[in-house]
């Protein structure tokens, strides 16, 4: 099924320089939550990072909503311990009659009691990714899912941040960056800072901050937060841990281990309440493809 965008969807260039983003309905505001963004590039630990934050969160004691925002809908696998349906698949059921839905139907509780959804996407090569999103914040207002929330997080679809997977940003206080100490993940990184910058000018959404993933050293990405004005806030090492813990379909939390883990789960609480207590924008300037290269591609 072919799913057109609506007539709430339309193209505004003013966002960037030859920019085909798609806008959102400006009634569809989540409200008082504090809500974040988690960008990075493909199989960085996007969604281990955010179920982890997302539990973290909840063992501060907040009211959390997390939104996966990928057609691989695996987002809130190890909160839920299972994938759920998404909005898209239980719209389809309905013939896309949101009114016959009840939250109970896409809304699914998890660890801690931390609020799952699973966005999805359009079928390959149809539709928009924008519109899986707006549809998803639609549905949650509809059903006053947000008014008793006190963070959303959006596990975000990052390796190409088009104008449907950078929607989420419309909606977001702030922005995260996952990335691993290596090339590709700070190439990838440097184009999703050049997104938010992109968004900043029309919509409150602000860089928070970047956090290192899968990396026993952090010299690259300090290296480049130095030169273009970003900031690590967060350091998790590769651990076997962690991996054996999405295997296990758990949050860190849930699992036993060493004193590594055990620091892993202290810097994720460290982590949350920052953000819980409030992080200042990052102003930062992305390099140009060229100069990125020249900046990390080669012998220095």
């Amino acid at each position: 099924m072919t799913l057109d965008m609506p007539q709430t969807l339309k193209r505004r260039p003013p966002d960037g320089a030859g920019s085909v983003q798609v806008e959102m309905d400006a009634t569809l505001n989540i409200g008082t939550a504090k809500v974040f963004a988690v960008y990075g590039k493909g199989g960085i630990g996007k969604s281990t990072t955010s179920s982890n934050l997302s539990a973290a969160f909840s063992l501060l004691g907040k009211r959390v909503l997390q939104i996966g925002c990928d057609p691989k809908h695996d987002s809130t696998f190890t909160l839920t311990k299972r994938l759920v349906p998404t909005v898209i698949d239980v719209l389809e059921t309905v013939n896309f009659h949101s009114e016959e839905l009840r939250p109970e139907d896409y809304v699914y509780e998890g660890f801690n009691g931390v609020r799952c959804v699973e966005a999805g996407g359009p079928p390959a090569g149809t539709g928009c990714g924008g519109y899986v999103v707006g549809q998803t914040v639609k549905l949650l207002k509809e059903h006053h899912l947000l008014e008793d929330t006190d963070v959303v997080i959006f596990d975000v679809l990052g390796d190409v941040v088009c104008g449907g997977f950078a929607a989420p940003l419309q909606h977001a206080e702030r922005a995260l960056v996952v990335t691993a100490n290596d090339f590709d993940s700070i190439f990838a990184m440097n184009r999703i800072v050049a997104a938010i910058k992109a968004k900043s000018k029309n919509y409150q959404v602000r860089l928070g901050g970047i956090i290192a993933n899968r990396s026993s050293g952090t010299d690259e990405i300090d290296r480049f937060n130095a030169a273009i004005g970003l900031k690590r806030i967060a350091h998790f090492r590769d651990l076997d841990e962690i991996r054996r813990s999405r295997l296990k379909k758990s949050v860190v939390f849930e699992m036993d281990g060493s004193d590594e883990l055990e620091a892993a789960k202290a810097e994720y609480m460290r982590l949350a309440q920052s953000l819980w207590d409030g992080m200042e924008a990052i102003e930062a300037e992305p390099m140009r493809d060229r100069d990125i290269f020249e900046f990390l591609g080669f012998d220095q």
